[in-house]
């Protein structure tokens, strides 16, 4: 019966008003489509950016191997610090010319970057213990660097005894290793551990 009421002839027609705006609905879509694929990318490549930094910061560390302090006269106090460092597991290759080291002890503060050859009061200067030729780059675990701080440059005379210093490495991407050194009370000859 209701076949009755439908004929060949009622049909219904599209407009060209109707048509333009499907046209432009389809069009907004694609626009907002892009904008949104866009928009998930950046943050995707934003996230993946602050990931690695997140990671290095974490990761990428030098280990202190071992720390000597030196005195050139007979007074018992420390004029010079070596200290031994290797990059730590899991760490990315390690700049040292990039590093820097906050110097901290009761009576200087100071903040130390490196200098090739001799040291001023600001600087501190490498040299290979074992490893490659580089002395200011640490590729392999297996490395050594020994790192050389003018404590008597930084404090303005030499540490006495029972001085105490920390020393926070601070490497290119941000990541820190805080190291104490603490100097005997009874120090014989030009070397001694610190």
């Amino acid at each position: 019966m209701i076949d009755k009421f439908i004929s060949d002839d009622a049909r219904g027609q599209v407009g060209i008003g109707t048509l333009i705006i499907f046209i432009a609905l389809v069009l907004v879509a694609a626009v907002a489509a892009g904008v949104l694929i866009n928009t998930g990318g950046q943050l995707e490549s934003r996230a993946s950016d602050t990931g690695d930094d997140a990671q290095a910061q974490v990761s990428n560390q030098v280990d202190v191997v071992s720390a000597t302090g030196v005195n050139n006269d007979s007074d018992n106090s420390m004029e010079y610090l070596k200290v031994v460092v290797k990059k730590s597991s899991g760490s990315d290759d390690i700049d040292l010319e990039d590093m820097t080291i906050e110097y901290q002890s009761g009576s200087a503060a100071a903040n130390l970057e490196y200098q090739s050859g001799s040291t001023g009061n600001q600087e501190f200067n490498t040299t290979q213990v074992a490893g490659s030729a580089s002395p200011t780059v640490l590729n392999e675990t297996s490395e050594r660097v020994e790192i050389g701080i003018d404590v008597a440059g930084v404090e303005g005379t030499d540490l006495q005894e029972g001085s105490s210093v920390e020393l926070t490495f601070i490497e290119q991407s941000g990541a820190t290793t805080i190291y104490g050194v603490n100097v005997p009370d009874v120090i014989q000859g030009q070397y001694f551990p610190v």
